[in-house]
């Protein structure tokens, strides 16, 4: 089973935050923090290493003290560019992607998709939540072996862009968490007022 030195944490922050006005939803703040250090603080104990996935402000998030890297595409190409910026610079078999605007997500996320890849034999495991009855899947909390790498690469070359379309055909494992409210995200700077 992958252990936490074999897991690198990469957090999402490379949008355009399009919903938030165009402002880096990253560095909006939340509860006295950026929403940024909140995913940092909460990844942290669950990897081994960290990383952030940024196209603007790239020195602000620099002085958290991880590694920044931005997308290899241009023009905000989406969260698999970020992913694969963190398959081309993570040091480890593993890497865990979150996104930057889910503040309150599970102390267990990394524990329980690693679980799921050992159990399957799988190469990739998302987290899924159930609303209204529901599954819905949470594509931006992927757990994913560097191996998938070049797979990732020709999917997006070919001018694709959906997470579960990729994962769906690597045979990725679906872990549903009970707590939804835990991966709500900040999607408007409304949102961010939220106790």
């Amino acid at each position: 089973m992958p252990t936490t030195s074999d897991i690198t944490g990469l957090v999402l922050a490379g949008g355009r935050g399009s919903r938030m006005g165009g402002v880096d939803k990253g560095l909006q703040r939340y509860q006295g923090q950026t929403l940024v250090q909140h995913a940092l603080q909460r990844l942290r104990p669950q990897v081994g290493a960290l990383m952030i996935n940024a196209n603007r402000n790239v020195d602000v998030y620099e002085s958290l003290g991880v590694p920044v890297w931005p997308d290899a595409l241009a023009d905000f190409p989406g969260p698999l560019a970020g992913f694969l910026a963190g398959l081309d610079h993570g040091a480890t078999p593993w890497l865990q992607t979150v996104p930057c605007d889910s503040p309150c997500f599970p102390a267990d996320l990394v524990a329980r998709l690693a679980a799921a890849c050992d159990a399957t034999g799988a190469r990739v495991a998302m987290a899924a939540t159930h609303e209204d009855g529901q599954l819905q899947l949470q594509p931006v909390f992927c757990l994913l072996h560097s191996s998938l790498r070049d797979s990732l690469a020709a999917f997006l070359q070919s001018g694709q862009r959906k997470i579960d379309r990729w994962t769906a055909a690597q045979g990725c494992a679906v872990v549903t968490f009970d707590d939804a409210a835990a991966f709500f995200n900040a999607n408007t700077l409304q949102d961010l007022q939220q106790p």
